[in-house]
Formats: C-alpha cells, sequence, structure tokens
C-alpha cells in the first residue's frame, strides 16, 4: 500500500513539473493587450482560456515557468482554431497558478 501511494505521489510531481510547449504552428499568433482599434478589423473565432499550474508544482516551477507555459496553451488553443490573433485580457495569478483568458480572432496580415 505504501508503495504504490509512493509511486501515485512521484508521478503527479513528474508530470506536474513541465509546462505547455508551444506548438510549431503557434509560434506567428499575435498576441496583443487593449487594442480595440486593430480588433475591429478582426472576425471573431471564440473566447480562450489556459491554465497552468497545480497546488503541488509551485514549489518546482517559478510564475514566469507557469506565465509561459499558460501562454503557450493559449496560442496552441487559437491555432487549433485557426485564429492568428489574441486579444489578451488581463492575467490572473494565484500563488500556485496562472490563468490566462483572450478572445481568438482572424486578423489580417497587416496588423
Amino acid at each position: 500500500m505504501k508503495k504504490n501511494l509512493m509511486i501515485v505521489l512521484v508521478s503527479l510531481f513528474l508530470f506536474g513539473c513541465e509546462t505547455t510547449r508551444l506548438n510549431n504552428e503557434s509560434r506567428d499568433i499575435q498576441v496583443v493587450w487593449n487594442n480595440s482599434e486593430k480588433i475591429n478589423q478582426c472576425t471573431h473565432k471564440e473566447t480562450i482560456t489556459s491554465s497552468e499550474g497545480h497546488w503541488y508544482t509551485f514549489l518546482f516551477i517559478g510564475n514566469q515557468e507557469l506565465t509561459e507555459g499558460a501562454l503557450n496553451a493559449l496560442k496552441n488553443r487559437a491555432s487549433a482554431l485557426g485564429a492568428n490573433t489574441i486579444d489578451l485580457y488581463a492575467p490572473r495569478t494565484f500563488s500556485t497558478s496562472v490563468t490566462m483568458m483572450g478572445n481568438a480572432y482572424v486578423c489580417p496580415s497587416s496588423l
């Protein structure tokens, strides 16, 4: 019983110690913040969210890595929707995680 519990705990720590990686097709996603002029020229796809971190990972992963992972997840989600721009809301940071929310858009390439 103790051995099984230890295996589960170690697995949780190992799985929780990596943040979301940016997919190659997501690298060109543009992130804008409070830029309603440019967004008015775009087609809204969907409101998207992402979150990185858990109660057990904050000891091993810093806020910068959690923020980068949350942004990567947001870009990956936008790319999967066919969007090329994210209008980002203010990130929500907690002591153990980072949550981001924004709107995915398809915008003219001139933005």
